[in-house]
């Protein structure tokens, strides 16, 4: 009889390790069963995902993908984090965006948001949003040696500047104390409008508050409207590189060490709910900022400041309530990548105005993760994943590559001008919107199980921003002009375009394929019919005209098409059906004029379907 030791914890010594090659052997054995006779590398690769920007992520890492010279936290290259402590003392600076005109509207939120868990406010000022000589009425009942204040009033930033230096010297509160940013970014502002913006006054600004406000910093570098442009990971990152080192040179040149102009820089970054992605962007921001420190002379400048905002690319503006999930995800991402400030946008920031509701959510997601979830307790959690380490290290090494392309082509301001930069981020999203429109990446709520009975949330609308420079792009726009469609033919003529689903033989034949064809028409707005569940070719005529539908859909398995696909299409055809689709491969069917299935391009589809039928762009 054996005697188990004590601890229980050694059952596996008596085992062999399992080695690389027989998980390999193993993936072939399952890929041969589907069909694909690879071996090798080969194997593992037919299991990897591609990403943008030529990465992939491979189904298995091991300690082979290990990467040396990641650091310490607090330490550069700062991979693992900007301070010794990571979070675990006090949490990421939970900072809540406000764009109200009315001060004292903006004032009743902002109490709201400091009273209830957010330690930070990102404060829009301008034309379209809080007005600069609004600003005292604004922040009425702040400690301004408490809570941070990060300013964002485009063109009039200098303005904006010294309002709020003003109100701080006029509360009596401590130089040394005050935290915050005051949101110069020029380059940004070029970026968002087109207009050229004079730096000079920013670089007084910083020098004069490098010199008094210890705490506080000028500049802004803000990678969203890279992002929002429908720019990928490294792409961004590589723009707020070079405009980091744009102002580094303008800083630098007006006296300032190389370790003060860092100080006054924040980086602002998008986190989205690809979570691995989102925390290996901000880890690589960091070691490529550092890289940049070390090619000026000083690897010890200082860890990069990062100001992660959920992704506004990424709201959809149908079944908002799952933006929740998404800046959920996107949040946790941004924690444990490291950010030193987290802005979850509210789950309707797509439909205009957030309101109490939407903002009490945003601000209790990062409440839940630091509080109840410990999120912030251990020191870059992610550190030692050989998956997010070697993510990190391939992703700095391309974003590298596209920052020598804008030096290359003459620093940030000339690459924006040229318009280089615009046309590399117009690639990178046409390219991925081919890859929504053949939903190969899927938007839950829209392309993906969209609801067409759903009671739209209305909100107050909210100003459009700034135009004329980079394009706003989002996930859902291609779909979301097809829903607007329908909504309109809905408001017409009291119903939605339908398609009626003509299922052949027994459920367990046609569910799995009436299901994906209901969820594609769907996404474009047209209404499945599938009443009754089962047809044949005597039935299919009178079951179509009842159906009001004036196009259908064959739904049903291969072995069924083969035997029922054309006499029925042919019924439908007699019973005045202007387009038979069906659901699965290409083949030849008489009478189907189409087919639906995985990776079709689903948007071209609806499309042309609401063109046939009568459904006004």
């Amino acid at each position: 009889m054996t005697v188990l030791p004590d601890d229980g914890l050694s059952l596996a010594a008596d085992f062999p390790d399992a080695t690389h090659e027989q998980w390999q052997r193993l993936v072939e054995g399952v890929l041969r069963k589907s069909g694909k006779d690879v071996s090798g590398a080969a194997a593992e690769e037919a299991l990897s995902t591609a990403l943008e920007d030529g990465l992939s992520t491979r189904p298995l890492y091991t300690a082979r993908d290990a990467v040396a010279d990641v650091g310490h936290p607090g330490f550069a290259p700062f991979v693992r984090g900007g301070s010794a402590a990571g979070g675990a003392a006090t949490g990421w600076d939970v900072r809540q965006r406000h764009a109200t005109s009315d001060p004292a509207r903006t004032n009743e939120a902002v109490l709201a948001d400091l009273e209830n868990g957010v330690t930070s406010l990102w404060l829009a000022l301008g034309p379209d949003a809080l007005p600069v000589s609004g600003l005292e009425r604004a922040l009425d009942g702040v400690y301004l040696d408490l809570a941070p204040v990060a300013l964002d009033a485009g063109a009039a930033y200098e303005e904006a500047a010294h309002a709020f230096l003003g109100l701080v010297d006029a509360a009596g509160v401590a130089k040394s104390a005050v935290r915050g940013t005051l949101g110069a970014d020029p380059l940004g502002h070029e970026a968002r409008t087109g207009e050229e913006l004079d730096a000079v006054a920013a670089v007084a600004l910083a020098r004069r508050v490098g010199r008094e406000y210890g705490g506080l910093r000028t500049l802004v570098v803000d990678a969203l409207p890279y992002h929002e442009a429908g720019g990928s990971a490294a792409q961004e990152l590589g723009a707020s590189l070079a405009t980091g080192v744009a102002y580094l040179r303008l800083l630098t040149d007006a006296g300032l060490s190389l370790q003060e102009a860092c100080a006054q820089l924040e980086f602002r970054y998008a986190a989205t709910a690809d979570q691995f992605l989102s925390i290996a962007k901000l880890r690589a921001a960091r070691r490529l900022w550092a890289r940049v420190a070390e090619a000026c002379g000083d690897a010890g400048a200082g860890a990069q400041r990062q100001h992660a905002v959920t992704s506004p690319v990424m709201m959809a503006r149908r079944d908002p309530w799952v933006n929740m999930l998404r800046t959920t995800v996107a949040s946790l991402a941004a924690g444990v990548g490291g950010a030193d400030a987290v802005t979850v946008l509210p789950f309707d920031h797509a439909l205009g105005r957030p309101d109490a509701f939407a903002r009490r959510i945003a601000r209790n997601t990062s409440t839940i993760l630091l509080e109840e979830s410990h999120l912030s307790r251990v020191i870059d959690p992610a550190g030692g994943s050989w998956y997010v380490e070697r993510l990190t290290a391939e992703l700095a090494d391309a974003a590298w590559a596209f920052f020598q392309d804008i030096e290359r082509a003459g620093g940030q301001a000339a690459a924006l001008r040229s318009g280089l930069l615009g046309e590399r981020l117009a690639a990178t999203w046409a390219e991925r919107s081919r890859k929504l429109a053949k939903r190969r990446e899927p938007i839950t709520g829209v392309s993906e199980f969209p609801h067409l009975g759903e009671k739209p949330v209305a909100r107050e609308p909210a100003p459009a921003g700034p135009t004329g420079g980079l394009p706003r792009v989002r996930r859902d726009e291609a779909y979301e002009a097809l829903r607007s469609r329908s909504d309109a033919h809905l408001a017409a003529t009291g119903s939605r375009p339908k398609v009626f689903l003509a299922a052949l033989g027994p459920a367990a034949a046609h569910t799995a394929r009436a299901t994906f064809a209901a969820n594609l028409f769907q996404a474009g707005g047209v209404e499945p019919v599938h009443d009754p569940v089962s047809v044949t070719a005597s039935s299919a005529a009178d079951a179509f005209r009842a159906s009001g539908a004036t196009i259908a859909c064959l739904c049903s398995s291969d072995a069924l098409y083969a035997e029922e696909a054309a006499a029925v299409a042919a019924a439908l055809k007699a019973a005045g059906a202007e387009r038979v689709f069906l659901a699965g491969r290409p083949g030849e069917y008489g009478d189907v004029d189409a087919y639906v299935f995985a990776g079709c391009d689903a948007v071209a589809v609806l499309s042309s379907t609401l063109d046939l039928m009568g459904v006004a762009p």
